[in-house]
């Protein structure tokens, strides 16, 4: 690779090498070319008053700049009992990061840094949880045994969090596969990030122990659609209970993608369902591009115990460049170290993800483990449109490379430097052998990007300041007395109404369906009409809005007792309904008043009809009846709104016209 021309060629060749393809274009069968598999773990918050192990407050949250105390910590690793270091302890160690929280004292409190033993389990949020297992065909354990699990990225100032399991192997029902759930958990939740930058980060704590459930399946997923489907159905499920919290960040989804001979790698906290197909599909073909890269490694470099990089520091006046990356570091007092990768010519150009190679690997774990911030690399196969702005000739000649070798160039400041070294030759020798276990971050652009290592498997131990907590059969028996209908009946039951299936995802997301039982069984009306006037009509109007805060789609209900009521016709709700998520304490008499309406009697709403049709032929004299009716229609309409059926208006206006013309 001696110029940015050939890192593209072979950037493209390598793709089309390992034969990716984008989701769009692919099909199941090339799903099950890669062995595509997948699984989730999807985290969903309960709405409950309290937090789940001490008596704060749960779901008051704080703007970033309100906080009345901060608290800082570092991690450092320490022998488990098996005289063994967990690998993720020893890279957060590495990064040398100051952990800093903010805490806000209406809804923080000593047993947030284990200075105080746990509380009993908050049994609201027990209750909700158990309630959710049953509705997923979970086996319910005989006695919750609390635990703690190691967090060790610092989101939880304890390093490690209270989880129990509550339910094993069940199963969820999807439009053309049962999906096997593994278990489900329920345990406190992480602090909210608010940045990392350099070997900072900071976390805010409001969110920190509020109640949370873990649903787990197993990697029965075959394709990424189908993924994003169980997805759905778990927040469905959880949502059709009414006793989780929904809005941002309250549901958030981990997805574990494999392919054929690769390895499970976690994309972390996936905030939207809609974004899953592509970060799983982009994902299993990032582990079919780093099997390639193996593959070509071992056949030309057959004995890696030999291999190692070599680096030298570089002056800024060797370089003699302008581009801005050499220009910054100069500023910030940043140190320019080149590294020559030897026989790597061609693999840091190599296609991993859309617009990423494997040169973007290093620099992720440069940012994470050595702390140095993007962008912190340029490597001899640059991809860029713009081309390469050093110089890798004098790189080369500096540093004595080979043809076959490949180089880069890093700034750090130089406490980073040995980190920076130790990391960049840790990632070139992984790809000798694996696909690392790793979490990555999920991108919007359907990327990802490196996270931390995976934790191992030994992390999690009694929780030996909390009692079990035996669950007898009438206490089960009692709690799955008011269970939800499932999702897949649900979903079942919308067809045989006749509900447009357009209309699904967003009923279920709102856990509507019930609403439309309700009003279609107490009044009469169709549960195709009310099915879509929630689903279409009241989305179209929370498209266009933002409705007041006291705004509940139960008022629907007061709204349709109101017509009713008082006999008007069902098409009056739409204007009503558009005041009433500005005004959600507004009566509805009042409503009709400012949308001026009145109630008339047939004869009423007939009676301008003789006078407008002799008025249309003076503008437009047109002897033809639809042009005429529609006309008419544009003009009166709006005051048989609510008062008679328009169809029906518009026959009666249409016999009208005809006895017009006769006469």
């Amino acid at each position: 690779m001696r110029n940015s021309f050939d890192a593209v060629r072979n950037h493209l060749e390598s793709r089309e090498a390992i034969g990716f393809i984008p989701l769009h274009q692919a099909t199941p069968d090339d799903w099950k070319r890669i062995g595509f598999m997948s699984g989730l773990e999807v985290h969903q918050q309960l709405n409950t008053r309290q937090k789940l192990f001490c008596r704060c407050p749960a779901g008051i949250f704080n703007q970033d700049d309100d906080y009345d105390g901060e608290i800082i910590r570092h991690m450092r690793p320490t022998l488990s009992e098996m005289g063994e270091y967990d690998g993720t302890a020893l890279m957060e160690f590495r990064t040398r990061k100051q952990i800093i929280y903010r805490l806000n004292n209406e809804n923080a409190c000593t047993y947030d840094i284990d200075d105080t033993p746990p509380f009993k389990i908050n049994r609201e949020a027990l209750d909700y949880a158990l309630e959710i297992s049953l509705l997923s065909n979970l086996n319910i354990v005989g006695e919750v045994h609390i635990t703690r699990k190691q967090y060790l990225d610092g989101s939880i100032p304890t390093g490690f969090q209270r989880t129990a399991i509550l339910g094993v192997e069940g199963e969820i029902q999807l439009s053309n596969k049962k999906v096997r759930l593994i278990q489900l958990s329920i345990e406190e939740d992480s602090c909210r990030e608010i940045s990392d930058i350099g070997h900072t980060r900071i976390y805010k704590t409001d969110r920190l122990g509020m109640p949370l459930i873990e649903t787990v399946t197993y990697p029965d997923c075959d394709t990424p659609y189908e993924l994003r489907e169980a997805a759905e159905y778990i927040r469905f499920l959880n949502r059709s209970t009414g006793k989780v919290r929904t809005g941002i960040g309250s549901g958030r989804e981990d997805v574990n993608v494999s392919c054929r001979g690769g390895d499970r790698v976690e994309i972390k906290g996936v905030a939207h369902n809609k974004w899953i197909p592509r970060l799983s599909h982009n994902e299993a073909y990032r582990q079919v591009a780093l099997l390639r890269i193996k593959a070509l490694l071992n056949k030309c470099i057959p004995d890696k115990s030999q291999w190692q990089i070599k680096s030298t520091p570089i002056s800024f006046e060797k370089l003699n460049s302008d581009c801005p990356f050499i220009n910054d570091a100069r500023k910030s007092g940043q140190r320019i170290i080149a590294v020559n990768l030897p026989s790597f010519q061609g693999i840091l150009s190599h296609f991993t993800q859309p617009g990423k190679c494997f040169a973007n690997e290093i620099s992720d774990r440069l940012k994470v483990i050595a702390c140095i911030e993007k962008p912190n690399m340029i490597s001899s196969e640059s991809i860029s449109e713009e081309g390469n702005p050093i110089d890798f000739d004098k790189i080369r000649k500096i540093l004595n490379s080979n043809d076959n070798d490949a180089q880069i160039i890093f700034r750090a400041p130089e406490e980073d430097i040995k980190t920076a070294l130790e990391t960049i030759q840790e990632r070139c020798l992984m790809a000798f052998d694996q696909v690392p276990r790793e979490t990555r971050k999920a991108l919007c652009d359907g990327t990802t990007i490196f996270e931390r290592v995976l934790p191992g498997a030994d992390r999690m131990y009694p929780d030996t300041d909390s009692a079990p907590i035996p669950l007898s059969e009438e206490y089960i028996d009692s709690l799955g007395k008011s269970l939800p209908v499932p999702i897949n009946t649900r979903i079942s039951q919308m067809k045989e109404w006749g509900i447009p299936a357009d209309t699904y995802h967003y009923l279920l997301k709102k856990n509507l369906v019930p609403l439309i039982e309700r009003i279609s069984d107490d009044f009469s009306y169709p549960h195709k009409t009310i099915g879509i006037f929630l689903g279409h009509t009241l989305k179209h109007l929370e498209g266009q809005k933002q409705p007041h805060k006291e705004f509940s789609p139960e008022k629907i209900y007061d709204l349709f007792s109101f017509i009713r009521s008082n006999n008007l016709d069902p098409a009056i709700a739409k204007p009503v309904l558009s005041i009433l998520m500005d005004y959600p304490n507004m009566d509805f008499t009042s409503i009709l008043t400012s949308l001026k309406f009145k109630k008339r009697k047939q004869e009423e709403l007939l009676a301008p009809v003789s006078f407008l049709i002799g008025k249309f032929r003076e503008i437009r004299k047109s002897d033809r009846h639809d042009v005429t009716l529609n006309w008419l229609m544009g003009q009166i309409r709006n005051q048989a709104i609510g008062n008679i059926p328009l169809n029906e208006y518009s026959q009666l206006i249409a016999v009208q016209i005809e006895k017009e013309i006769t006469e």
